[in-house]
């Protein structure tokens, strides 16, 4: 009898086997845009060969089983010894593996290297996001070790390297290394200067010993990491190696993993420190100004993240509603559900816009655009993951029923999608770092005014807009408790210029009209209905 009846039908095909870049019309075009003519072949032939592997039915399966069995941390060995090791699955290994090969730990130095490894993030992120952050924090780590060069010339070279190496050994007779943070306290959070963790000198120079915690450490499978203590000098970034040259352990001392909501694969951990061997990295008592450059990179890492998991469900919705039937029609072909997904593949295009726009200003490397991503990555970061979660829930709820049930992945993706909102700094960090910036760095405001300037006349809400945020940035009676208010209307014209300058028409005049000019919901599927909502959906199919 079950045999006879359980027959499956009207039921979509699964989201694989396909190539995650080239499917994505916004990411396509967003590097031929800003890679030089020169190299776009070449970052065309990475990235689709990336992209080919995130949609390997492999690959996916690497993510589902990579989030099923979780990090495990070992204290000790069976003879009692120390050891603070933390043992993945395979599969962990293997996509992380698999990432770092493609260089997503090095964008430095190499012709458009930021855009194409930021093209690479938000592709292999979709497969599973767990394993962006020791990419993140590897990669960021260069522009920080770069303020002493000795310590550059010895370690950069591991850190950029395409090969990976698990296991704990001297980072000497490794291919390629890995680097995780510590920054924050359980007293401090975000406030870093209320660090309590000690940095006493040795008779080695810039040599020291630290004695303290750590509230989260990022990836303490890690090679190394850099830290945050306070020396006599003030508030300062210290490199703390795992394992030292000559073989043995230093002390660094996992307490726990984080039992955390979503990002299952990846280990976060409570860490410390007595008697820990340690190098000081830049002056005494610059340790923030030393991290920032890293503090930046993560940020940008953030935004990637986010637009990744946005463009994810974005995808697995439109795939669904091609191929599911109700009411006498595919649920593609409904005004109301095309309604929905348009204004979903709007946000997910704006964020992958700007991700790669952020991306493109660091391979320019001019003054110009350093000060403009002194305001527009805090204000990116702000926004793009704030917008992330609701994206993924509304995406979820395309799929129906068969969207709550982990088979389908959504529920992964949804538990992912407030992370980046968190780390690297919550809302209200980034908010307020915009202020610091509007007050304190005249150049970033100038350079930014002059980047949404570059569409004024294209589009009269995105005029309108401009004008409106100028008269807000006037007035600063009260400025903190609005600047959440404030950085949201920096972000959405910025996103609105650069999909004005660069996106197809169907695009830039939804979004205007919806998030620019006031004709708009609360809730998604809120589009004026005039719009062509169809074409706005049809460009964000992933194509199999």
């Amino acid at each position: 009898m079950a045999a006879s009846t359980h027959t499956v039908t009207n039921q979509a095909p699964p989201l694989v086997g396909y190539d995650v870049f080239a499917a994505d019309r916004a990411l396509t075009e967003a590097v031929d845009r800003h890679v030089a003519p020169e190299v776009r072949d070449e970052a065309h032939g990475e990235l689709s060969e990336l992209g080919r592997t995130t949609g390997s039915a492999q690959a996916q399966e690497w993510g589902t089983q990579a989030n099923e069995f979780p990090p495990r941390l070992r204290t000790h060995d069976r003879y009692g010894n120390r050891i603070d090791e933390v043992e993945f699955h395979p599969a962990w290994h293997r996509l992380l593996g698999r990432a770092v090969s493609a260089g997503l730990v090095n964008a430095w130095g190499r012709p458009g290297g930021h855009v194409r490894r930021a093209a690479g993030f938000l592709v292999c992120t979709q497969a599973e996001a767990g394993h962006g952050c020791p990419l993140s924090m590897t990669h960021a780590s260069v522009p920080a070790l770069r303020t002493d060069p000795v310590l550059a010339a010895e370690w950069e070279p591991r850190l950029t390297s395409t090969v990976y190496e698990e296991g704990l050994r001297p980072a000497a007779l490794k291919g390629g290394v890995l680097f995780g943070m510590g920054m924050t306290e359980k007293q401090g959070g975000s406030d870093v200067r209320s660090n309590t963790t000690r940095a006493e000198p040795l008779a080695q120079d810039g040599a020291y010993v630290l004695t303290g915690h750590k509230w989260f450490c990022s990836a303490p499978m890690s090679d190394g990491f850099l830290v945050l203590a306070q020396a006599a000098g003030g508030l300062t970034c210290f490199l703390v190696p795992r394992v030292m040259e000559d073989g043995s352990r230093n002390v660094f001392r996992i307490q726990r993993l984080k039992d955390k909501l979503g990002n299952r694969s990846n280990a976060s951990s409570e860490v410390e420190f007595e008697g820990t061997w340690a190098r000081r990295v830049g002056e005494e008592g610059r340790g923030v100004h030393t991290i920032i450059g890293m503090v930046a990179a993560t940020r940008l890492d953030c935004v990637l993240g986010s637009a990744a998991l946005m463009r994810q469900a974005v995808a697995q919705a439109i795939h669904h509603t091609a191929y599911r039937s109700a009411f006498g029609g595919l649920l593609i072909d409904k005004p109301l559900m095309r309604n929905v997904l348009a204004d979903l593949a709007l946000e997910s295009e704006a964020a992958t816009t700007l991700g790669l726009r952020l991306a493109a200003a660091y391979d320019a490397d001019t003054d110009e655009e350093r000060a403009f991503l002194r305001l527009a990555v805090p204000a990116a970061k702000y926004w793009v993951t704030k917008r992330c979660t609701p994206v993924v829930a509304e995406a979820l709820e395309c799929l129906g029923g068969n969207g709550y049930v982990e088979e389908s992945g959504m529920p992964r993706l949804l538990r992912e999608s407030p992370l980046n909102s968190i780390w690297e700094g919550s809302g209200n960090v980034q908010a307020l770092d915009v202020l610091r910036a509007l007050q304190r760095e005249p150049r970033a405001l100038n350079a930014f005014l002059q980047e949404v300037g570059r569409a004024r006349g294209a589009d009269h809400r995105l005029d309108t807009a401009i004008k409106d945020l100028l008269t807000e940035l006037a007035d600063l009676d009260g400025i903190e408790a609005r600047a959440r208010r404030l950085v949201e209307r920096m972000a959405l014209v910025l996103q609105g210029s650069l999909l004005v300058r660069w996106a197809p028409p169907e695009v830039s005049d939804a979004f205007c009209a919806s998030r620019l000019g006031g004709d708009r919901g609360s809730a998604f599927g809120t589009l004026p209905h005039t719009l062509p909502l169809a074409a706005v959906v049809e460009r964000a199919r992933a194509v199999v």
